[in-house]
C-alpha cells in the first residue's frame, strides 16, 4: 500500500514539476543541453509522439505540454503495475514472498522509475501502457463496485447490531444507532439529488448529458423501489449507492466533449479526481482489512483454528495468541499479557502453517493493487485525453483535441454507472429468485 502511494506522488510530481520542467525551462544552458547529447534524448523521449499538438513553437502549455504531462504520469504507474503483477504471481507461488526483502522491492523500484526517465514515451507508455490502463481501470471500477457494495451492507448490518445489543441489556437504549442509521440515510440521499439538481443545472443542454442525468435519477429510483418492495437489502445501503451512481454520474457528463460541458474551460477536473482517489483509498482500505481479517472472523477460520488447538498442532493461550480466542468472545487482557496487532510470528512449523493459511490471498490484493496503478493512470489523465487551446475573441478556450476519446470515455463510465446499480439490483432480487440458495 505505501508503495502504491509512492508511486502515485512520483506521478504527481512527474505530471506538475518534472514535465513542465524538461518542456518549459528557458535559460540559456538548458536550451544548449535539450539540443544535444543526453537533454537532447531526454527532452525527445518526453515529447515523442506529442509533436502534433505542438503550435507555432509553444512547447510551454497547451495540448503539446498536457500530451507530456500524461506520458509522466504513465511512467511511475507503469512500473507500479508491472511490480504488482509481478509481486501476485510470486505471492500466488509462495505466500511468504510478500512479506520479504521490501528494501530491495523498494529500491528495484525507484531504479526503474529513474530509467523510465530516459525511456521515450512509445511504445510503452502512450502506446501498449495506454490501452493497458483503460482496460484495467474498468476492470478495477467493476471490482470497486463491488467492495463499495459489500461496505455499504456491513456498514449497515454493523450498526442494526450494535442496536440490537444495547436493546438486549436496556429495551430501547440501541434506538440511537437506529436513528443514526436513518440520519445518514436520508443525508445521503439529499446528497444524491441535490447532485442530480446541480448536474442538470450546469451540464444540461446536450442530448447525451440531459440522457444521462435523467437515466440516473431513474436507476436510483429503481433499485430503491426495489429494495423497499422486499426484505433484502437496506435503505443505507440504497443511500450509499445511490451516492456513488451520482458520482459516476458527474465523472461521465464531465467527460462530454461538447460546449455544455464547463469542464472543459478548465486544465483539470480537480473534483473528480479527489472524489475517485478518496473512494480508490477507502475501498481498498476494506480489502486490505478484509483479507487479513477474514481467516480469523470467518467459518472457516474458526474451525481451523479450533482443529490445530485440539490436535496439538498449535497452542492457543489466552492473552498471549493474537488469533482469536473461541471460548472467550470477550476478550479481556491486561496490559502486560494483551496481544500484540496481527498474527504473532514465530520460527517454528506450526506457526509458519498459520502464517501460509492467513496470506493464501494475498495475491489477490497484489493483483487489485496492480488494477489500481492503471486507474490512477487514467484518473489523473483524464483517461488518455488530450485537449487543445485555441482563441475565441481573445479568450482561451479548452477543447476536446479527439472528441472520440471523450465520448468512448464517457461510455466507458456510463457502462460502469449501470454496472453498479445492476449488481446491487441483483444483490436484491436474487434471493426472491432463488429461495433455495442461500446468499447469506
Amino acid at each position: 500500500m505505501l508503495l502504491l502511494a509512492l508511486s502515485v506522488l512520483l506521478a504527481l510530481t512527474f505530471q506538475y514539476s518534472l514535465a513542465p520542467a524538461i518542456l518549459g525551462a528557458t535559460s540559456t544552458s538548458w536550451n544548449v543541453f535539450k539540443k544535444a547529447g543526453i537533454g537532447k534524448h531526454i527532452y525527445m523521449g518526453w515529447t515523442d509522439g506529442c509533436n502534433q499538438y505542438l503550435t507555432e513553437g509553444d512547447d510551454k502549455k497547451g495540448a503539446f505540454a498536457q500530451c507530456a504531462g500524461n506520458a509522466a504520469v504513465y511512467r511511475p504507474t507503469f512500473f507500479s503495475f508491472l511490480f504488482f503483477v509481478c509481486a501476485s504471481v510470486a505471492s500466488y507461488l509462495r505466500p511468504l514472498l510478500n512479506r520479504e526483502v521490501w528494501p530491495a522491492k523498494y529500491c528495484i523500484y525507484l531504479l526503474l522509475v529513474l530509467a523510465s526517465v530516459f525511456m521515450s514515451n512509445h511504445p510503452w507508455f502512450s502506446g501498449v501502457f495506454l490501452h493497458l490502463s483503460r482496460v484495467g481501470a474498468m476492470v478495477f471500477i467493476v471490482i470497486q463496485q463491488v467492495i463499495l457494495i459489500d461496505l455499504a451492507y456491513n456498514w449497515n448490518d454493523n450498526w442494526v447490531s450494535k442496536a440490537d445489543a444495547l436493546d438486549r441489556t436496556e429495551w430501547g437504549s440501541g434506538a440511537k444507532w437506529l436513528r443514526a442509521t436513518i440520519s445518514v440515510c436520508a443525508l445521503l440521499y439529499v446528497f444524491a439529488f441535490v447532485g442530480i439538481g446541480l448536474m442538470y443545472h450546469y451540464f444540461s443542454g446536450c442530448g447525451a448529458n440531459t440522457s444521462v442525468i435523467i437515466m440516473t435519477f431513474v436507476g436510483i429510483l429503481s433499485v430503491t423501489v426495489i429494495q423497499l418492495s422486499g426484505f433484502e437489502g437496506s435503505l443505507l445501503t440504497s443511500s450509499v449507492i445511490s451516492l456513488y451512481v451520482v458520482y459516476l454520474g458527474y465523472s461521465a457528463v464531465s467527460k462530454t466533449p461538447h460546449e455544455c460541458n464547463p469542464q472543459l474551460a478548465k486544465d483539470n477536473n480537480t473534483l473528480d479526481v479527489c472524489i475517485g482517489l478518496s473512494l480508490t483509498a477507502l475501498s481498498l482500505a476494506w480489502t486490505g482489512w478484509s483479507y487479513t481479517a477474514e481467516d480469523r472472523l470467518s467459518n472457516d477460520g474458526v474451525k481451523k483454528a479450533r482443529s490445530l488447538s485440539k490436535s496439538g498442532n498449535a497452542n492457543f493461550r489466552r492473552g498471549e495468541d493474537s488469533l482469536l480466542d473461541l471460548e472467550d468472545p470477550f476478550l479481556e487482557y491486561n496490559d502486560e499479557n494483551r496481544p500484540p496487532a496481527g498474527l504473532a510470528l514465530g520460527s517454528d512449523d506450526n506457526d509458519d502453517y498459520i502464517l501460509r493459511s492467513h496470506s493464501s490471498d494475498i495475491w489477490k490484493l497484489n493483483a487489485i493493487l496492480a488494477l489500481v496503478s492503471c486507474w490512477v493512470a487514467m484518473s489523473l489523465t483524464g483517461w488518455g485525453s488530450i485537449s487543445e487551446v485555441v482563441q475565441e475573441n481573445g479568450m482561451e478556450v479548452h477543447t476536446a483535441a479527439n472528441p472520440t476519446v471523450g465520448k468512448i470515455n464517457m461510455v466507458m463510465i456510463v457502462f460502469s454507472q449501470w454496472v453498479a446499480l445492476i449488481l446491487y439490483a441483483w444483490t436484491l432480487l436474487a434471493p426472491r429468485l432463488f429461495p433455495d440458495r442461500d446468499f447469506s
